[in-house]
């Protein structure tokens, strides 16, 4: 599983698409109204490929609710991170490998 991420509108998608498989996309959104991050991530890294927008480098919120949603966010983007075969960071278009290698065409 490849896992991409990156800040909103950073060309995680177009990026995506020139890569081989089944992409799943905004995963940080299910982190929320999760039970269980570990199973969700388990479900998560049965695609090739997993987006998620990083949530973390704002302000924090207010709200307890909107604060427990972005710890969840961030603490999927760990459990993804370490399960997949390659980890890419997205900025301005620019992908940086993490982990692993990017699958040749």
């Amino acid at each position: 599983m490849i896992f991409i991420t990156g800040p909103l509108y950073s060309g995680k998608r177009t990026f995506a698409k020139t890569l081989p498989g089944r992409c799943i996309c905004d995963v940080q959104e299910l982190a929320a109204g999760a039970e269980n991050l570990e199973k969700l991530a388990d479900e998560l890294s049965a695609y090739d490929i997993v987006l998620a927008t990083e949530v973390g480098g704002g302000v924090v919120p207010m709200d307890p609710a909107e604060r427990a949603g972005r710890e969840a966010a961030g603490r999927l983007a760990c459990l993804l991170a370490a399960r997949a075969d390659c980890v890419v960071q997205m900025f301005c278009g620019i992908p940086t490998v993490l982990k692993g290698e990017l699958p040749t065409c």
